[in-house]
């Protein structure tokens, strides 16, 4: 399989500024299968590998691909960073030119995110 897109979670806790993590980047790749509905983006296999890891309060997230000026992330990534990395920065890049970088808020990318369930 042939990786398309490659995700880091830069800086993978708050902490790291302190130094308790060392600035950690927690890398993922698209797993993809043939039922397309059951592949995974690389922001959620990076997200997944951070918080089974025990890691939270995320600094950002760069997404680089081969894709003209970077590729997004899409609804299903959007929605789990809004709920576990609310205050992070997304950046994205197309990998052929890396010094071209956007970024994102979180809140950017998707302002209405569902994130709780109302009381009743």
């Amino acid at each position: 399989m042939r990786t398309r897109t490659r995700v880091e979670l830069v800086r993978a806790a708050a902490k790291a500024r302190e130094g308790a993590v060392g600035g950690e980047i927690i890398t993922g790749a698209n797993v993809e299968s043939a039922s397309y509905g059951l592949t995974c983006c690389a922001e959620r296999v990076a997200l997944f590998r951070a918080l089974t890891s025990g890691k939270r309060d995320f600094v950002a997230v760069a997404v680089v691909a081969r894709a003209a000026g970077g590729p997004m992330p899409c609804g299903a990534c959007r929605q789990l960073l809004a709920e576990y990395a609310p205050k992070a920065k997304v950046w994205v890049a197309d990998r052929r030119a890396l010094r071209a970088v956007r970024e994102f808020s979180v809140r950017e990318l998707l302002p209405a995110a569902f994130v709780g369930v109302p009381a009743d």
